[in-house]
């Protein structure tokens, strides 16, 4: 059904008021500030009852206020700017009131009590019948419609209801939603944290085990210095796995969140919408894509412990070891898989000695080598 747009008469103060009540309207509820009126660190304002809502949503384990467990404090984000609000152990009690809005809506009050006429008083009128106000909404169709419809017209067979109730019921179902989705946006927000500190700690034990690497393999001979990279290579290697998933899921997660902004942004913009027609007519949709982005927001977490790389630990003491007691020693077999070799007690003659020295060191040395070079993680 297409509609005409026919407007009353509005007095002179009108759009003073109505652009006074937009800056009175709190962020969460989508109503006009609930005294108290509580002031955040970044100058926007909240009815203190949304605050503490937001913040027990971001909070869950934070004790109430009548708890007897002394509380920590804790933090949420600011739904107008995403700034983040830091709270002391009074939570959202320790929050300064604004006097000056308070006294303001008041005055609000006083003066919306006087006969004058709002954006709310403007009407769309019916195109098939001129003369008549859309003043239904057709359940059957899902669409505002006037009396004349429903007596004559396009709308007689189909079950109509008041629109003034299915308007308040699609404005509460698209607040509700509002409220999930900035409440998600928080949760994901303080996942994001988490991953990106995760992030830090796979850098810091990755970099701590990278030096007790090059700590143990320094004080060895230089044919160690292949199995150090190839040792390194693999922590390095499971590093950039590990920062690979976790940065895909910041990736992931940012990227809901940049469109549930969007969407919380268009919404609330939306429910500024004066005419409640307009606003029907596009209501059902916006519900739709609010709804459907609140149960879309997947949570995926890393795993308990993800963050540890201290699985890459070696030992060099048995190793350490027999590089302190090379000696001239018979090699009974040297195998690709396996070396043994034990020392015997055996009294060399000076002149046999200085024939032989040189060739045998060099034959336990490449033993010892081969020793080294299977080594690997515990």
């Amino acid at each position: 059904m297409n509609f005409a747009v026919g407007y009353k008469t509005l007095l002179g103060d009108t759009n003073t008021m109505d652009n006074l009540e937009k800056q009175l309207i709190c962020p969460i509820c989508l109503e006009m500030f609930t005294k108290p009126v509580v002031i955040l660190p970044c100058q926007h304002n909240l009815c203190r009852k949304c605050a503490n809502d937001v913040f027990q949503a971001s909070n869950p384990l934070w004790q109430s206020r009548g708890s007897t467990t002394v509380s920590t404090g804790g933090r949420f984000r600011c739904p107008s700017c995403r700034h983040e609000v830091v709270l002391d152990r009074h939570g959202v009690y320790g929050l300064q009131r604004n006097l000056l809005v308070e006294n303001i809506i008041d005055i609000y009050k006083q003066e919306s009590s006087r006969p004058i006429l709002t954006k709310s008083e403007q009407h769309l009128m019916c195109e098939e019948h001129e003369d008549e106000k859309i003043n239904i909404y057709c359940l059957t169709c899902e669409v505002p419609t006037c009396s004349m419809c429903k007596v004559f017209g396009a709308h007689k067979d189909c079950e109509v209801a008041p629109l003034q109730n299915i308007y308040k019921r699609q404005k509460s179902e698209l607040s509700d939603g509002i409220a999930v989705l900035v409440a998600g946006n928080d949760r994901i927000q303080a996942m994001i944290t988490q991953l990106e500190d995760i992030c830090k700690t796979i850098e810091d034990n990755a970099r701590r085990q990278k030096q007790q690497l090059c700590e143990k393999f320094d004080s060895l001979y230089s044919i160690l210095e292949e199995k150090k990279k190839e040792l390194l290579l693999s922590i390095t290697h499971e590093q950039e796995e590990k920062l690979s998933h976790v940065r895909s899921l910041i990736r992931q997660h940012g990227d809901h969140l940049e469109k549930s902004s969007k969407l919380v942004e268009t919404s609330i913009q939306f429910m500024e919408e004066p005419q409640i027609s307009v606003f029907l007519q596009s209501a059902k949709e916006l519900i739709k894509k609010v709804t459907d982005s609140a149960k879309a927001s997947s949570m995926e977490r890393t795993e308990p412990g993800y963050e540890k790389m201290d699985h890459f630990v070696i030992n060099t003491e048995d190793v350490g070891e027999m590089l302190r007691t090379i000696d001239f020693q018979t090699v009974y077999q040297i195998d690709d898989a396996e070396v043994e070799y034990e020392a015997e007690d055996v009294e060399f003659k000076e002149e046999e000695l200085l024939q032989k020295s040189a060739e045998d060191y060099l034959i336990r040395v490449q033993a010892l080598c081969a020793i080294l070079l299977l080594g690997h993680f515990q």
